[in-house]
């Protein structure tokens, strides 16, 4: 499904070290329209993460996994307004300026499988103390740079299109997230509407000849 753009949680592991890696995009989650708290302000806006791997930097998370590559997420609005964040990391990462006709109809699940660099660096939670690897910035490769095939498989999921299977792959955190989107109270409350209607209409069993 296209995801056109309009005009992290806690970790049991060491952070991967603050500098520059050779990334690849291969999840994809629309999170749907959330309401938060932006400096003082609510605001409702359309959120999307992208999931990096790092080839280069493996390590055993699981025993009968074996190595597999940091992954680094960061989540967009949705938007790709001159101004917005999102427009501004896909141009550094293609390394050209959108035009307003080209950012009107990116679909952003182009990004899918595309290497890129990522910048990183290290921030401490003011919460708890802990410090958390960040992506601060993205580039293109470098000129004749190879990066490793991709490890992780694709992974794409949005709540305008229901996939109750990749739903229940998604971490607890996110499924936290999708479920506040209204887009899944709209569906929700749907279903217990047309559930309500067809016990109403449901005939009476005391009603039934046999």
């Amino acid at each position: 499904m296209a995801i056109i753009a309009e005009s992290t949680g806690g970790s049991n592991y060491e952070p991967v070290e603050a500098g520059t890696y050779a990334a690849r995009c291969y999840s994809m989650v629309y999170l749907g329209t959330l309401d938060e708290k932006f400096q003082g302000q609510e605001k409702t806006q359309k959120k999307v993460r992208l999931t990096f791997e790092l080839p280069t930097e493996l390590k055993v998370f699981k025993e009968e996994k074996g190595e597999q590559p940091c992954v680094l997420s960061k989540d967009f609005t949705l938007s790709m307004h001159e101004k917005s964040g999102l427009r501004k990391f896909l141009q550094n990462w293609r390394g050209k300026a959108f035009t307003e006709d080209e950012a009107k109809k990116f679909d952003i699940t182009v990004l899918l499988g595309k290497p890129c660099m990522l910048s990183v660096i290290h921030k401490t939670s003011a919460a708890n103390g802990k410090t958390y690897a960040e992506i601060a910035g993205v580039s293109t490769l470098m000129k004749g740079m190879a990066i490793a095939e991709q490890i992780n498989p694709t992974f794409e999921f949005s709540v305008l299109d229901w996939d109750t299977e990749k739903f229940e792959m998604l971490p607890q955190f996110l499924k936290d997230k999708v479920m506040k989107s209204h887009e899944y109270m709209a569906m929700s409350g749907q279903a217990m509407q047309e559930k309500i209607n067809a016990e109403t209409l449901a005939p009476n069993a005391d009603d039934m000849p046999f």
